[in-house]
């Protein structure tokens, strides 16, 4: 056997035992991470991430950014995601882009943002493809291009990313990119909202109400506005409470009206509140104040105990 041939098997051999050191290392950081006991794992995961290794590099950026297991530090979580982005990791370039599209630990820079969600999305990465469709049907840090944002919610979408499902349900119902198609977009639109997307399904509401690319049916409208209401989603919460003070969908009932448009209005639809207190010209000082009650005590419970 010559030098060169023992030197390349040597090599090997020490490779493969660092390896397997990072992994037992990484394993018992991620198992102080599970139990919650992020100082220890950021005291695991930090040697791991000086020394190169661009899965402890991400994590170390998502803890810094987080502030688990340290101070909150957005430049931090940049250094770590930038260290592990530039050795090609998909999870880190998407994560470094987002810092940049929201000016987190970097200066706000949308055409650094969408050339890093590019680099992740050509990977495959499913939360790239869709923020980078964003960019291009938004005209941030690219060229708008509607055809473009198409592409990349369609891929993301093929990999059962639900917020791109339901962007590119947005697409075909619009006509953006695509020839509109009313059909597609409620299958888009589903699909999302069965992953409980709040945004699909309000929109499923808007399509069963409307009739687009599916038979009227309000009750049906009325239950995904419901599903979204309680997702906080404020147009929702306008139309459920607008459903129930006319019967459309739903059996007409004053007080859980009130309740929805009362809520409607704490969130910022100012329609909603003059619906509110014309409701309350047609009830009683106990069932507004009942109204009232259970208004307060779904916004407390994070619309879980909503009547």
């Amino acid at each position: 056997m010559s030098i060169k041939t023992i030197t390349r098997a040597t090599a090997i051999i020490l490779t493969l035992l660092f390896n397997s050191a990072w992994a037992q290392s990484f394993s018992e950081g991620r198992s102080a991470y599970n139990e919650g006991d992020y100082e220890t794992a950021f005291e695991v995961f930090k040697p791991l991430a000086e020394e190169g290794n661009a899965d402890a590099q991400l994590v170390l950026g998502a803890m810094s950014q987080k502030g688990e297991g340290a101070a909150q530090d957005y430049s931090e979580a940049a250094r770590w995601y930038r260290a592990a982005a530039e050795q090609g990791h998909a999870g880190a370039q998407s994560l470094l882009g987002s810092l940049y599209a929201n000016g987190e630990g970097v200066s706000k820079d949308y055409s650094e943002a969408a050339g890093w969600y590019r680099a992740a999305a050509e990977q495959g990465h499913a939360i790239a493809q869709r923020n980078l469709g964003f960019m291009y049907s938004q005209g941030n840090g690219v060229t708008q291009d509607d055809s473009e944002a198409v592409r990349w919610y369609r891929a993301a979408a093929e990999q059962g990313d639900a917020r791109a499902q339901s962007n590119l349900g947005n697409m075909y119902k619009n006509g953006n990119g695509v020839l509109q198609d009313y059909p597609e977009a409620m299958r888009l639109y589903r699909a999302a909202a069965e992953q409980g997307d709040a945004n699909a399904q309000s929109m499923l509401g808007v399509m069963y109400s409307q009739g687009l690319g599916v038979d009227e049916d309000l009750s049906e409208a009325m239950h995904w506005y419901r599903a979204a209401a309680r997702q906080g989603i404020a147009s929702a919460q306008a139309v459920l409470a607008a459903g129930y003070a006319l019967g459309d969908g739903v059996p007409q009932d004053f007080l859980t009206a009130h309740m929805w448009a009362n809520i409607a209005a704490a969130n910022g639809v100012p329609e909603a509140g003059e619906a509110r207190d014309s409701l309350a010209s047609n009830m009683s000082p106990d069932t507004i104040a009942e109204a009232q009650s259970r208004a307060r005590a779904c916004m407390e419970s994070g619309y879980q105990d909503c009547g």
